[in-house]
Protein backbone atom coordinates (compact mmCIF):
# COMPACT_ATOMS: atom_id res chain seq x y z
CA UNK A 1 0.00 0.00 0.00
CA UNK A 2 1.63 3.42 -1.06
CA UNK A 3 2.75 5.24 1.82
CA UNK A 4 1.89 8.89 0.24
CA UNK A 5 -1.37 10.20 -0.17
CA UNK A 6 -1.85 13.25 -2.28
CA UNK A 7 -4.86 15.21 -2.12
CA UNK A 8 -6.57 18.31 -4.44
CA UNK A 9 -9.84 19.78 -3.47
CA UNK A 10 -10.79 21.90 -7.43
CA UNK A 11 -14.27 22.38 -6.23
CA UNK A 12 -14.02 26.02 -5.93
CA UNK A 13 -12.71 27.19 -9.37
CA UNK A 14 -13.95 30.58 -9.06
CA UNK A 15 -11.53 31.24 -6.16
CA UNK A 16 -8.36 30.17 -8.68
CA UNK A 17 -7.01 28.58 -5.03
CA UNK A 18 -7.00 24.85 -4.95
CA UNK A 19 -7.14 23.21 -1.20
CA UNK A 20 -4.45 20.34 -1.73
CA UNK A 21 -2.71 18.09 0.80
CA UNK A 22 0.52 16.04 1.30
CA UNK A 23 -0.32 12.69 3.73
CA UNK A 24 2.56 10.05 4.88
CA UNK A 25 1.47 7.63 6.47
CA UNK A 26 4.06 6.10 9.16
CA UNK A 27 6.49 4.82 11.34
CA UNK A 28 9.16 7.79 11.53
CA UNK A 29 11.78 6.09 13.92
CA UNK A 30 13.50 9.82 13.59
CA UNK A 31 10.61 11.28 15.09
CA UNK A 32 10.53 14.02 12.31
CA UNK A 33 9.57 14.44 8.36
CA UNK A 34 11.20 16.74 6.02
CA UNK A 35 8.96 17.68 2.67
CA UNK A 36 10.53 19.45 -0.12
CA UNK A 37 8.90 21.98 -3.08
CA UNK A 38 10.11 21.22 -6.26
CA UNK A 39 11.93 24.11 -7.66
CA UNK A 40 11.65 23.11 -11.54
CA UNK A 41 9.70 21.00 -13.61
CA UNK A 42 11.21 18.47 -15.96
CA UNK A 43 10.90 19.31 -19.61
CA UNK A 44 11.76 22.97 -19.05
CA UNK A 45 15.09 23.82 -17.54
CA UNK A 46 14.65 27.01 -15.55
CA UNK A 47 14.86 27.13 -11.52
CA UNK A 48 11.17 28.78 -11.09
CA UNK A 49 10.07 30.23 -7.55
CA UNK A 50 6.32 28.20 -7.71
CA UNK A 51 6.50 27.73 -3.76
CA UNK A 52 5.41 31.61 -4.03
CA UNK A 53 1.63 30.48 -5.27
CA UNK A 54 1.82 28.05 -2.09
CA UNK A 55 0.06 29.42 1.11
CA UNK A 56 -2.23 29.11 4.47
CA UNK A 57 0.37 25.91 5.20
CA UNK A 58 -0.89 23.72 8.60
CA UNK A 59 0.43 20.05 9.95
CA UNK A 60 -1.68 17.53 11.91
CA UNK A 61 -1.13 13.92 12.88
CA UNK A 62 -3.69 10.98 12.24
CA UNK A 63 -4.81 12.05 15.59
CA UNK A 64 -5.75 15.70 14.51
CA UNK A 65 -3.24 17.26 16.99
CA UNK A 66 -1.32 20.27 15.44
CA UNK A 67 2.17 19.89 14.53
CA UNK A 68 4.93 22.74 14.55
CA UNK A 69 5.86 23.73 10.63
CA UNK A 70 9.60 24.97 10.63
CA UNK A 71 10.75 26.19 7.47
CA UNK A 72 14.89 25.59 6.83
CA UNK A 73 14.49 27.70 3.82
CA UNK A 74 11.27 28.70 1.85
CA UNK A 75 11.10 25.79 -0.26
CA UNK A 76 11.43 22.77 2.51
CA UNK A 77 9.37 22.50 5.60
CA UNK A 78 10.57 20.26 8.61
CA UNK A 79 7.81 18.58 11.06
CA UNK A 80 8.50 17.00 14.32
CA UNK A 81 6.58 14.21 14.64
CA UNK A 82 5.12 12.96 18.35
CA UNK A 83 5.75 9.35 19.50
CA UNK A 84 2.75 7.13 18.18
CA UNK A 85 1.87 9.08 15.54
CA UNK A 86 0.71 6.83 12.28
CA UNK A 87 0.50 9.84 9.78
CA UNK A 88 1.30 13.37 8.91
CA UNK A 89 -0.70 15.31 6.81
CA UNK A 90 0.81 19.06 5.80
CA UNK A 91 -2.49 21.14 4.39
CA UNK A 92 -2.10 24.13 2.20
CA UNK A 93 -3.74 26.29 -1.20
CA UNK A 94 -2.34 26.35 -4.44
CA UNK A 95 -3.02 29.35 -6.16
CA UNK A 96 -3.62 27.84 -9.86
CA UNK A 97 -2.62 31.79 -11.57
CA UNK A 98 0.00 30.65 -14.22
CA UNK A 99 -1.71 29.77 -17.68
CA UNK A 100 1.18 27.67 -18.78
CA UNK A 101 1.73 24.10 -20.10
CA UNK A 102 4.35 23.86 -16.85
CA UNK A 103 1.96 25.14 -14.15
CA UNK A 104 -1.21 24.13 -12.16
CA UNK A 105 -3.49 26.36 -13.78
CA UNK A 106 -7.38 26.21 -11.98
CA UNK A 107 -10.42 28.75 -13.17
CA UNK A 108 -14.09 27.99 -13.21
CA UNK A 109 -13.59 26.01 -16.41
CA UNK A 110 -10.84 23.68 -16.03
CA UNK A 111 -8.24 22.23 -13.65
CA UNK A 112 -4.68 21.55 -15.61
CA UNK A 113 -2.41 20.31 -12.83
CA UNK A 114 1.18 19.64 -12.70
CA UNK A 115 2.19 17.33 -10.01
CA UNK A 116 5.78 19.26 -9.50
CA UNK A 117 3.68 22.99 -9.39
CA UNK A 118 1.42 21.27 -6.89
CA UNK A 119 2.64 19.36 -4.08
CA UNK A 120 5.21 19.23 -1.08
CA UNK A 121 7.09 15.95 -1.25
CA UNK A 122 8.85 13.94 1.08
CA UNK A 123 12.36 13.72 1.01
CA UNK A 124 12.96 10.21 2.19
CA UNK A 125 13.83 8.16 -0.92
CA UNK A 126 12.05 4.97 0.90
CA UNK A 127 8.67 6.66 1.18
CA UNK A 128 8.48 6.20 -2.51
CA UNK A 129 8.87 2.22 -2.29
CA UNK A 130 5.22 2.11 -3.31
CA UNK A 131 4.14 4.49 -4.90
CA UNK A 132 1.66 7.35 -4.35
CA UNK A 133 -2.29 7.52 -4.50
CA UNK A 134 -3.61 11.05 -5.78
CA UNK A 135 -7.35 11.76 -4.71
CA UNK A 136 -8.95 14.27 -6.83
CA UNK A 137 -12.44 15.99 -5.98
CA UNK A 138 -13.82 18.04 -9.00
CA UNK A 139 -17.22 19.86 -9.94
CA UNK A 140 -19.45 17.08 -11.40
CA UNK A 141 -19.53 18.52 -15.37
CA UNK A 142 -15.64 17.47 -15.86
CA UNK A 143 -13.77 14.78 -16.41
CA UNK A 144 -9.94 14.04 -15.66
CA UNK A 145 -7.56 13.14 -18.24
CA UNK A 146 -4.11 12.10 -17.17
CA UNK A 147 -1.90 9.40 -17.89
CA UNK A 148 -1.93 7.70 -13.98
CA UNK A 149 -3.47 4.80 -13.68
CA UNK A 150 -6.93 5.05 -12.16
CA UNK A 151 -8.55 3.60 -9.05
CA UNK A 152 -11.66 3.22 -7.73
CA UNK A 153 -13.23 6.24 -6.69
CA UNK A 154 -13.46 6.59 -3.08
CA UNK A 155 -15.43 9.06 -0.64
CA UNK A 156 -16.34 11.65 -3.16
CA UNK A 157 -13.00 11.88 -4.56
CA UNK A 158 -11.12 10.26 -8.11
CA UNK A 159 -8.32 8.36 -7.43
CA UNK A 160 -5.19 7.82 -9.61
CA UNK A 161 -1.67 5.69 -8.97
CA UNK A 162 1.31 6.58 -9.56
CA UNK A 163 3.80 3.47 -9.38
CA UNK A 164 7.32 5.64 -8.16
CA UNK A 165 8.02 9.14 -7.73
CA UNK A 166 9.22 9.55 -11.87
CA UNK A 167 5.70 8.23 -12.55
CA UNK A 168 4.28 11.15 -10.35
CA UNK A 169 6.00 14.04 -11.28
CA UNK A 170 4.96 13.17 -14.59
CA UNK A 171 1.51 12.43 -14.40
CA UNK A 172 -0.20 15.75 -15.42
CA UNK A 173 -3.70 15.77 -14.95
CA UNK A 174 -6.12 17.67 -16.77
CA UNK A 175 -9.89 18.55 -15.81
CA UNK A 176 -12.82 20.17 -17.62
CA UNK A 177 -16.09 19.81 -19.53
CA UNK A 178 -14.74 20.20 -23.16
CA UNK A 179 -14.62 18.57 -26.18
CA UNK A 180 -13.34 15.08 -26.58
CA UNK A 181 -12.30 13.02 -29.00
CA UNK A 182 -11.02 9.53 -28.80
CA UNK A 183 -8.87 7.56 -31.79
CA UNK A 184 -7.37 4.35 -31.89
CA UNK A 185 -3.54 4.51 -33.31
CA UNK A 186 -2.29 1.08 -34.67
CA UNK A 187 -4.14 -0.42 -31.50
CA UNK A 188 -3.02 2.09 -29.02
CA UNK A 189 -5.91 4.03 -27.39
CA UNK A 190 -5.56 8.34 -27.91
CA UNK A 191 -7.56 10.41 -26.17
CA UNK A 192 -7.93 14.43 -27.40
CA UNK A 193 -9.14 16.80 -24.76
CA UNK A 194 -9.84 20.70 -25.76
CA UNK A 195 -10.11 23.65 -23.12
CA UNK A 196 -10.49 27.17 -24.53
CA UNK A 197 -9.38 29.78 -22.05
CA UNK A 198 -12.03 32.27 -23.57
CA UNK A 199 -14.68 29.12 -23.26
CA UNK A 200 -15.98 29.67 -26.79
CA UNK A 201 -16.56 27.17 -29.15
CA UNK A 202 -14.79 24.94 -30.32
CA UNK A 203 -14.65 24.68 -34.77
CA UNK A 204 -15.88 20.53 -34.59
CA UNK A 205 -14.91 20.33 -38.22
CA UNK A 206 -11.71 21.45 -37.50
CA UNK A 207 -11.16 19.54 -34.82
CA UNK A 208 -11.86 16.22 -36.62
CA UNK A 209 -9.49 17.21 -39.52
CA UNK A 210 -6.94 17.78 -36.11
CA UNK A 211 -7.66 13.99 -35.28
CA UNK A 212 -7.36 12.84 -38.76
CA UNK A 213 -3.84 14.69 -39.59
CA UNK A 214 -2.68 13.52 -35.65
CA UNK A 215 -3.36 10.00 -36.51
CA UNK A 216 -1.24 9.91 -39.73
CA UNK A 217 1.44 11.88 -37.63
CA UNK A 218 1.33 9.37 -35.12
CA UNK A 219 1.22 6.17 -37.31
CA UNK A 220 4.38 7.62 -39.26
CA UNK A 221 6.12 7.79 -35.30
CA UNK A 222 5.41 4.32 -34.91
CA UNK A 223 6.91 2.93 -38.02
CA UNK A 224 10.11 4.57 -36.86
CA UNK A 225 9.83 3.71 -33.06
CA UNK A 226 7.33 1.43 -32.80
CA UNK A 227 4.31 1.65 -30.66
CA UNK A 228 5.81 1.98 -27.29
CA UNK A 229 2.73 0.74 -24.76
CA UNK A 230 -1.16 -0.18 -25.27
CA UNK A 231 -1.49 2.19 -22.34
CA UNK A 232 -3.69 5.43 -23.11
CA UNK A 233 -2.19 8.69 -25.24
CA UNK A 234 -3.67 11.99 -23.63
CA UNK A 235 -3.31 14.96 -25.49
CA UNK A 236 -4.50 18.33 -23.29
CA UNK A 237 -4.78 21.11 -26.03
CA UNK A 238 -5.09 24.54 -24.86
CA UNK A 239 -6.84 27.35 -27.15
CA UNK A 240 -5.99 30.65 -25.95
CA UNK A 241 -6.26 34.21 -27.08
CA UNK A 242 -2.12 34.32 -28.19
CA UNK A 243 -0.10 32.43 -25.81
CA UNK A 244 2.07 29.34 -27.31
CA UNK A 245 3.57 26.33 -25.43
CA UNK A 246 3.79 22.33 -25.17
CA UNK A 247 5.24 20.51 -22.69
CA UNK A 248 6.04 16.60 -23.04
CA UNK A 249 5.07 13.27 -20.81
CA UNK A 250 5.69 9.50 -21.44
CA UNK A 251 1.98 8.64 -21.85
CA UNK A 252 0.51 12.65 -23.05
CA UNK A 253 1.20 15.93 -23.85
CA UNK A 254 0.18 19.32 -23.26
CA UNK A 255 0.00 21.43 -26.29
CA UNK A 256 -1.04 25.93 -25.80
CA UNK A 257 -2.14 27.35 -29.37
CA UNK A 258 -3.68 30.40 -30.07
CA UNK A 259 -7.12 29.17 -30.83
CA UNK A 260 -7.46 30.74 -34.49
CA UNK A 261 -5.03 27.45 -35.47
CA UNK A 262 -8.98 25.85 -35.58
CA UNK A 263 -10.37 28.58 -37.17
CA UNK A 264 -11.30 27.45 -41.00
CA UNK A 265 -9.01 28.75 -43.59
CA UNK A 266 -5.81 29.25 -40.96
CA UNK A 267 -3.24 27.72 -42.53
CA UNK A 268 -0.09 28.82 -40.48
CA UNK A 269 -1.97 28.34 -37.28
CA UNK A 270 -2.75 24.73 -38.30
CA UNK A 271 0.13 23.62 -39.98
CA UNK A 272 2.05 24.84 -36.56
CA UNK A 273 -0.30 22.92 -34.39
CA UNK A 274 0.39 19.78 -35.99
CA UNK A 275 4.10 20.81 -35.97
CA UNK A 276 3.95 21.11 -32.35
CA UNK A 277 1.98 17.97 -31.75
CA UNK A 278 4.28 16.04 -33.41
CA UNK A 279 7.54 17.57 -31.64
CA UNK A 280 5.62 16.36 -28.20
CA UNK A 281 5.03 12.91 -29.18
CA UNK A 282 8.94 12.90 -30.06
CA UNK A 283 10.10 13.41 -26.72
CA UNK A 284 7.86 10.28 -25.98
CA UNK A 285 10.88 8.85 -26.67
CA UNK A 286 13.72 11.70 -27.22
CA UNK A 287 13.57 12.83 -23.50
CA UNK A 288 11.27 10.89 -21.55
CA UNK A 289 12.64 6.99 -22.56
CA UNK A 290 15.89 8.26 -23.98
CA UNK A 291 17.64 10.62 -21.47
CA UNK A 292 20.91 12.26 -20.79
CA UNK A 293 22.57 10.56 -18.02
CA UNK A 294 22.07 13.10 -15.32
CA UNK A 295 18.26 13.14 -15.72
CA UNK A 296 18.05 9.51 -15.12
CA UNK A 297 16.85 10.58 -11.87
CA UNK A 298 15.74 14.05 -11.22
CA UNK A 299 16.86 15.99 -8.50
CA UNK A 300 14.40 19.30 -8.59
CA UNK A 301 15.71 21.18 -6.01
CA UNK A 302 19.10 22.28 -8.20
CA UNK A 303 20.20 22.90 -11.58
CA UNK A 304 21.11 20.17 -13.81
CA UNK A 305 23.13 20.71 -16.72
CA UNK A 306 23.99 18.65 -19.73
CA UNK A 307 25.42 19.71 -22.96
CA UNK A 308 23.19 17.21 -25.14
CA UNK A 309 19.45 19.92 -25.06
CA UNK A 310 20.45 20.56 -28.65
CA UNK A 311 19.57 16.59 -29.43
CA UNK A 312 16.71 16.49 -27.15
CA UNK A 313 15.28 19.75 -28.45
CA UNK A 314 16.63 20.54 -31.59
CA UNK A 315 16.88 16.57 -33.31
CA UNK A 316 13.13 16.32 -31.56
CA UNK A 317 11.86 19.65 -33.89
CA UNK A 318 13.87 18.40 -36.51
CA UNK A 319 12.25 15.05 -36.61
CA UNK A 320 9.16 15.91 -35.69
CA UNK A 321 8.66 18.35 -38.43
CA UNK A 322 9.89 15.58 -40.96
CA UNK A 323 7.41 13.06 -39.88
CA UNK A 324 4.36 15.22 -40.19
CA UNK A 325 5.64 15.84 -44.19
CA UNK A 326 6.49 11.89 -44.37
CA UNK A 327 2.72 11.31 -43.27
CA UNK A 328 1.44 13.37 -45.24
CA UNK A 329 -0.13 15.70 -42.71
CA UNK A 330 1.81 18.47 -44.14
CA UNK A 331 2.39 19.11 -48.10
CA UNK A 332 5.89 20.17 -49.41
CA UNK A 333 5.40 23.26 -49.34
CA UNK A 334 4.15 23.41 -45.70
CA UNK A 335 7.40 22.21 -44.91
CA UNK A 336 9.42 25.02 -46.57
CA UNK A 337 7.14 27.72 -45.41
CA UNK A 338 7.27 26.49 -41.91
CA UNK A 339 11.15 26.09 -42.54
CA UNK A 340 11.76 29.56 -44.05
CA UNK A 341 9.96 31.00 -40.62
CA UNK A 342 13.00 29.48 -38.83
CA UNK A 343 14.70 31.13 -41.24
CA UNK A 344 13.49 34.49 -40.65
CA UNK A 345 14.07 33.71 -36.68
CA UNK A 346 18.16 32.51 -37.54
CA UNK A 347 19.20 34.86 -39.61
CA UNK A 348 19.07 38.04 -37.76
CA UNK A 349 20.74 36.44 -35.34
CA UNK A 350 24.36 36.75 -34.48
CA UNK A 351 24.96 34.66 -31.34
CA UNK A 352 26.36 31.94 -33.31
CA UNK A 353 29.87 33.51 -33.09
CA UNK A 354 29.72 33.38 -29.07
CA UNK A 355 28.40 30.16 -28.02
CA UNK A 356 27.82 27.25 -29.37
CA UNK A 357 25.12 24.60 -28.88
CA UNK A 358 26.93 22.59 -26.14
CA UNK A 359 27.53 26.09 -24.10
CA UNK A 360 23.48 27.04 -24.96
CA UNK A 361 22.70 23.48 -23.54
CA UNK A 362 24.72 23.66 -20.26
CA UNK A 363 23.74 27.41 -19.59
CA UNK A 364 19.83 26.80 -20.62
CA UNK A 365 19.12 27.31 -16.55
CA UNK A 366 20.53 31.07 -16.78
CA UNK A 367 20.04 32.25 -20.22
CA UNK A 368 17.28 30.68 -22.51
CA UNK A 369 14.39 31.69 -20.68
CA UNK A 370 15.91 35.18 -19.36
CA UNK A 371 16.05 37.09 -22.18
CA UNK A 372 17.16 40.60 -22.58
CA UNK A 373 17.14 43.48 -25.68
CA UNK A 374 20.88 42.13 -26.51
CA UNK A 375 20.38 38.39 -25.82
CA UNK A 376 20.63 37.92 -29.46
CA UNK A 377 24.44 38.97 -29.76
CA UNK A 378 25.57 36.48 -27.53
CA UNK A 379 23.44 33.57 -27.05
CA UNK A 380 21.46 31.06 -29.42
CA UNK A 381 18.52 28.62 -29.09
CA UNK A 382 19.01 24.93 -28.59
CA UNK A 383 15.94 24.66 -30.16
CA UNK A 384 16.63 26.37 -33.00
CA UNK A 385 19.95 26.28 -34.16
CA UNK A 386 20.05 23.19 -32.60
CA UNK A 387 17.38 21.80 -35.38
CA UNK A 388 19.55 23.59 -38.43
CA UNK A 389 22.90 21.55 -36.85
CA UNK A 390 20.64 17.98 -36.51
CA UNK A 391 19.60 18.65 -39.87
CA UNK A 392 23.02 19.27 -41.02
CA UNK A 393 24.34 16.69 -39.12
CA UNK A 394 21.32 13.94 -41.00
CA UNK A 395 21.94 15.01 -44.42
CA UNK A 396 25.54 14.34 -44.82
CA UNK A 397 25.14 11.13 -43.18
CA UNK A 398 21.88 9.93 -45.44
CA UNK A 399 24.58 11.49 -48.92
CA UNK A 400 27.09 9.40 -47.17
CA UNK A 401 24.56 6.18 -46.43
CA UNK A 402 23.13 6.95 -50.41
CA UNK A 403 20.11 7.77 -48.11
CA UNK A 404 19.95 4.65 -46.47
CA UNK A 405 20.35 5.82 -43.18
CA UNK A 406 19.37 8.87 -40.81
CA UNK A 407 19.13 10.34 -37.77
CA UNK A 408 16.09 9.43 -37.06
CA UNK A 409 17.46 5.60 -37.06
CA UNK A 410 20.53 6.71 -35.09
CA UNK A 411 17.91 7.90 -32.75
CA UNK A 412 15.70 4.90 -32.64
CA UNK A 413 18.51 3.06 -32.14
CA UNK A 414 19.51 4.68 -29.01
CA UNK A 415 16.04 4.33 -27.83
CA UNK A 416 16.65 0.76 -27.64
CA UNK A 417 19.85 0.52 -26.19
CA UNK A 418 20.02 3.26 -23.65
CA UNK A 419 16.38 4.13 -22.41
CA UNK A 420 15.91 4.44 -18.79
CA UNK A 421 14.68 0.79 -17.98
CA UNK A 422 17.18 -0.63 -20.48
CA UNK A 423 20.30 -2.22 -19.13
CA UNK A 424 22.25 0.60 -20.29
CA UNK A 425 20.37 3.78 -19.23
CA UNK A 426 21.01 7.15 -20.40
CA UNK A 427 23.45 8.84 -22.78
CA UNK A 428 26.08 11.23 -23.26
CA UNK A 429 27.84 12.77 -25.80
CA UNK A 430 30.38 9.45 -26.09
CA UNK A 431 27.35 7.17 -26.60
CA UNK A 432 25.62 8.92 -28.97
CA UNK A 433 28.90 9.58 -30.80
CA UNK A 434 29.05 6.17 -31.45
CA UNK A 435 26.28 5.37 -31.92
CA UNK A 436 26.24 7.46 -34.63
CA UNK A 437 29.96 6.63 -36.25
CA UNK A 438 28.78 2.73 -36.27
CA UNK A 439 25.76 3.73 -38.36
CA UNK A 440 25.97 3.08 -42.30
CA UNK A 441 27.53 5.76 -43.54
CA UNK A 442 28.86 7.44 -40.39
CA UNK A 443 32.52 6.10 -39.64
CA UNK A 444 33.51 9.21 -40.50
CA UNK A 445 31.12 11.92 -39.02
CA UNK A 446 32.09 11.98 -35.39
CA UNK A 447 34.07 15.38 -36.04
CA UNK A 448 31.32 17.14 -38.06
CA UNK A 449 29.00 16.15 -34.87
CA UNK A 450 31.84 17.62 -32.41
CA UNK A 451 32.15 20.25 -34.51
CA UNK A 452 28.05 21.19 -34.80
CA UNK A 453 28.18 20.94 -31.03
CA UNK A 454 31.32 23.15 -29.64
CA UNK A 455 31.87 25.57 -32.48
CA UNK A 456 30.86 29.03 -31.95
CA UNK A 457 29.89 29.32 -35.91
CA UNK A 458 26.34 28.92 -37.58
CA UNK A 459 25.10 25.50 -38.79
CA UNK A 460 25.86 25.20 -42.90
CA UNK A 461 22.19 25.97 -43.83
CA UNK A 462 22.56 26.85 -47.36
CA UNK A 463 25.07 23.99 -48.02
CA UNK A 464 22.66 21.61 -46.38
CA UNK A 465 19.79 22.76 -48.96
CA UNK A 466 21.82 22.79 -51.68
CA UNK A 467 22.74 18.64 -51.51
CA UNK A 468 18.81 18.31 -51.15
CA UNK A 469 18.52 19.87 -54.05
CA UNK A 470 17.11 23.41 -52.61
CA UNK A 471 18.35 26.62 -52.51
CA UNK A 472 17.30 30.22 -50.46
CA UNK A 473 15.78 32.68 -52.70
CA UNK A 474 14.69 36.30 -51.87
CA UNK A 475 11.01 37.01 -51.72
CA UNK A 476 9.72 38.66 -54.73
CA UNK A 477 11.55 42.41 -54.85
CA UNK A 478 10.15 45.18 -53.75
CA UNK A 479 10.31 48.94 -53.05
CA UNK A 480 10.72 48.05 -49.21
CA UNK A 481 13.25 45.57 -50.37
CA UNK A 482 15.62 48.14 -52.43
CA UNK A 483 14.79 50.26 -49.31
CA UNK A 484 17.16 51.34 -46.43
CA UNK A 485 17.63 49.13 -43.63
CA UNK A 486 18.67 50.20 -39.86
CA UNK A 487 19.01 46.87 -38.93
CA UNK A 488 16.49 47.43 -35.65
CA UNK A 489 13.58 45.65 -33.87
CA UNK A 490 10.35 47.72 -33.18
CA UNK A 491 7.62 48.16 -31.20
CA UNK A 492 4.49 50.84 -31.38
CA UNK A 493 3.79 51.90 -28.31
CA UNK A 494 0.82 54.37 -28.51
CA UNK A 495 1.90 56.78 -30.78
CA UNK A 496 5.25 56.14 -30.78
CA UNK A 497 8.48 53.66 -32.16
CA UNK A 498 10.91 52.11 -29.82
CA UNK A 499 13.73 50.60 -30.26
CA UNK A 500 13.56 46.83 -28.88
CA UNK A 501 16.73 44.74 -30.25
CA UNK A 502 19.76 45.38 -32.85
CA UNK A 503 20.36 43.16 -35.75
CA UNK A 504 23.66 41.89 -36.57
CA UNK A 505 25.57 44.82 -38.47
CA UNK A 506 22.75 47.64 -37.50
CA UNK A 507 24.33 51.02 -38.09
CA UNK A 508 22.31 52.15 -34.66
CA UNK A 509 24.02 49.83 -32.55
CA UNK A 510 26.23 51.57 -30.42
CA UNK A 511 23.57 54.93 -30.96
CA UNK A 512 20.27 54.23 -29.75
CA UNK A 513 19.53 51.54 -26.96
CA UNK A 514 16.84 49.70 -26.52
CA UNK A 515 13.51 51.67 -25.39
CA UNK A 516 14.63 54.40 -27.20
CA UNK A 517 12.30 56.13 -29.59
CA UNK A 518 13.01 57.01 -33.03
CA UNK A 519 11.07 60.48 -33.70
CA UNK A 520 12.12 60.74 -37.15
CA UNK A 521 14.02 59.56 -40.49
CA UNK A 522 15.33 61.92 -42.72
CA UNK A 523 13.20 64.46 -41.70
CA UNK A 524 10.15 62.54 -41.89
CA UNK A 525 8.30 62.26 -38.33
CA UNK A 526 7.41 58.70 -37.52
CA UNK A 527 4.49 57.31 -35.36
CA UNK A 528 4.50 53.77 -36.16
CA UNK A 529 6.56 50.87 -37.56
CA UNK A 530 5.12 51.64 -41.10
CA UNK A 531 5.61 55.21 -40.93
CA UNK A 532 9.51 54.09 -40.74
CA UNK A 533 9.26 51.59 -43.49
CA UNK A 534 7.98 54.42 -45.71
CA UNK A 535 10.37 56.76 -44.43
CA UNK A 536 13.13 54.55 -45.94
CA UNK A 537 11.62 53.73 -48.83
CA UNK A 538 14.49 54.11 -51.81
CA UNK A 539 16.82 55.21 -49.58
CA UNK A 540 19.03 51.86 -49.41
CA UNK A 541 22.93 53.25 -49.36
CA UNK A 542 21.67 57.20 -48.24
CA UNK A 543 23.47 58.46 -45.22
CA UNK A 544 20.55 60.32 -43.11
CA UNK A 545 19.43 61.61 -39.68
CA UNK A 546 17.79 59.83 -37.22
CA UNK A 547 16.12 61.80 -34.67
CA UNK A 548 15.51 59.55 -31.64
CA UNK A 549 15.09 60.38 -27.11
CA UNK A 550 16.98 58.47 -24.95
CA UNK A 551 15.59 58.79 -21.40
CA UNK A 552 13.93 61.99 -22.74
CA UNK A 553 16.78 63.40 -24.35
CA UNK A 554 16.92 64.52 -27.86
CA UNK A 555 19.99 63.21 -29.95
CA UNK A 556 20.36 62.70 -33.95
CA UNK A 557 22.30 60.09 -35.27
CA UNK A 558 23.95 60.96 -38.43
CA UNK A 559 24.27 57.01 -40.31
CA UNK A 560 24.69 54.79 -43.60
CA UNK A 561 21.88 53.01 -44.41
CA UNK A 562 22.07 49.25 -45.21
CA UNK A 563 20.51 47.99 -48.06
CA UNK A 564 16.86 46.18 -47.40
CA UNK A 565 17.54 43.82 -50.08
CA UNK A 566 20.89 42.07 -48.21
CA UNK A 567 18.18 41.82 -45.69
CA UNK A 568 15.02 40.60 -47.23
CA UNK A 569 13.19 37.27 -46.13
CA UNK A 570 14.42 34.16 -47.99
CA UNK A 571 11.57 31.36 -49.30
CA UNK A 572 13.34 27.45 -49.98
CA UNK A 573 13.35 26.92 -54.25
CA UNK A 574 14.13 24.20 -55.97
CA UNK A 575 12.17 21.09 -56.48
CA UNK A 576 14.41 18.81 -54.70
CA UNK A 577 16.53 15.25 -55.38
CA UNK A 578 16.61 12.16 -54.88
CA UNK A 579 18.68 12.23 -51.60
CA UNK A 580 15.54 14.80 -50.52
CA UNK A 581 12.62 11.90 -51.73
CA UNK A 582 14.67 9.12 -49.35
CA UNK A 583 14.48 11.66 -46.65
CA UNK A 584 10.82 12.46 -46.80
CA UNK A 585 9.94 9.00 -47.84
CA UNK A 586 7.15 7.62 -45.36
CA UNK A 587 8.28 4.64 -42.95
CA UNK A 588 5.31 2.74 -42.98
CA UNK A 589 5.70 -0.50 -44.89
CA UNK A 590 9.57 0.04 -45.11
Amino acid sequence: MALIHLHVDATNGSSRRLSAATEVCGPFPLGRINFAFPRWVPGSYMLREQVQYIDNISAEDDKGSVLKVVRPDPHRLRIRVPEGATSVRVNYEVLGLEMSVRSTHLDATHLHLMPPFTWYLPEDPTLWSEGAEVHLRLPEAWTPFTQLQQSAAKNGYHRFVAEDRDALLDGIIEANAGPVRRFDVDGRPHVLTVWDSGSLPVNEDRLDAFVHDATLIAKEHHALFGVPTSDPYVIVLHLTDGARGGLEHTGSQTSMMPRSCLQPGEKAGYRDLLSLFSHEYVHQWNVKRLRPKAFLDYDLSREIPTDLLWWFEGGTSWIGDLVCLRSGAWSEQDWKDEFALKLARHRPRHGCAHESLAEASETAWVHLYRSNAYTSERRISYYLQGELAMMALDVELRRRSRGAKGLDDVMASAVRLHARDGQEPGVDHRRLRSLLTSTTGGRRLGSLMDRLMTERSPPPVEGTLAMLGFSLEVKGENEEERGGWLGIGLRNDAGQVRLTSHHEGSPLRDVVQPGDEIIAVAGHRVTTSEDLRRALAGRGGQTVDVLYSHEGAVGTAHVSLGLASDHASVTVGGRGNSLWRRITSSRQGA
